[in-house]
């Protein structure tokens, strides 16, 4: 089999760095000879993996943080898709690997990528306007979202460039002192089946995994190989009442709150009312922030065969 990885020598705060020679030992006596590209700047991965793709790679292995996961599964799908998927993640969120359920060990990941066990499993679609105003499209492997979560993962990445930062506490830190400056904004839903929701609103989720934010529980019933997002939209009612509310997130036990409407969907659209200057929310996808509203989420069935 060809394999190809692309590492991000930078995640963990350079702990995949250090760590790397002994993993690629033991992929190489797993899976024999490596074509190893490593990430320089933010973006890179996309077109690297889509290397691997021009190059016959039948297996590609992100090796990194969430966001490198995120490149290396773009690039893979706009490359028209067909090697399979390893993960191997050392990074701030690491929250595709908790909906998983396991292998936060990068050596476990290494035995389970070895092991030649596969499952397929679904992959989302965003479309969106870019900071510049042109129309992006981004694919995704976990969760997509809009509201605080924009403003939070791009905190929490400028608080990363050059150091090591703890996952969950920055992403805490940060998800409470945007709130604290937060305005919520007014957007309108729209899903598959026709409903529609007009929304004073802090938070708009696309969920195909279960966690965001460093282990936010934000969708306790997302499944990555139903074919559907668990899409939440959350009321905003004060913020107070946000940051309170928040902290429920961790235990899944936001659910049941009269603010927050969850639903299950194929698809679903979220544009600005009134003013789109003001209302124009800032995306977060996989733990990135590529974008603003208007925006459509897609789900792609059985996009990705993992090895897990």
């Amino acid at each position: 089999m060809s394999v190809g990885v692309v590492v991000n020598p930078a995640a963990g705060g350079g702990r995949l760095n250090a760590a790397w020679p002994q993993l690629a030992a033991m992929l190489e006596q797993r899976l024999g000879p490596l074509s190893v590209l490593s990430t320089r700047a933010p973006g890179e991965g996309r077109d690297l993996a889509a290397q691997h793709v021009r190059n016959g790679a039948r297996l590609v292995i992100a090796a990194g943080g969430d966001g490198t996961a995120n490149e290396v599964v773009d690039g893979l799908l706009l490359a028209g898709g067909g090697p399979e998927l390893g993960v191997i993640s050392v990074g701030t969120g690491r929250d595709f690997i908790r909906t998983l359920g396991g292998h936060a060990d990068p050596a476990a990941a290494v035995e389970a990528i070895g092991s030649g066990r596969t499952r397929r499993i679904d992959a989302g679609r965003v479309t969106f306007l870019d900071d510049g105003g042109r129309q992006g499209v981004r694919h995704f492997l976990n969760v997509a979202s809009l509201g605080v979560s924009g403003p939070t993962v791009r905190a929490v990445n400028a608080s990363k460039q050059g150091r090591q930062v703890h996952g969950k506490l920055a992403f805490y830190y940060h998800t409470v002192a945007e709130l604290l400056r937060y305005r919520a904004q007014d957007v309108r839903v729209s899903f598959d089946d026709g409903e529609t929701v007009d929304v004073h609103t802090a938070l708009v989720v696309a969920a195909n995994g279960r966690y965001f934010g460093s282990g936010m529980m934000i969708a306790p019933d997302a499944a990555i190989d139903d074919g559907q997002f668990d899409a939440l939209v959350y009321r905003a009612e004060g913020k107070l009442r946000m940051i309170l509310d928040f902290n429920l997130i961790y235990r899944g036990a936001h659910v049941g709150l009269p603010r927050v409407k969850l639903k299950r969907c194929r698809w679903l659209e979220v544009a600005p009312l009134g003013d789109p200057a003001a209302n124009g929310a800032i995306l977060e996808v996989d733990g990135e922030s590529p974008g603003r509203i208007p925006a459509r989420f897609e789900v792609l069935p059985g996009a990705l065969t993992l090895r897990a």
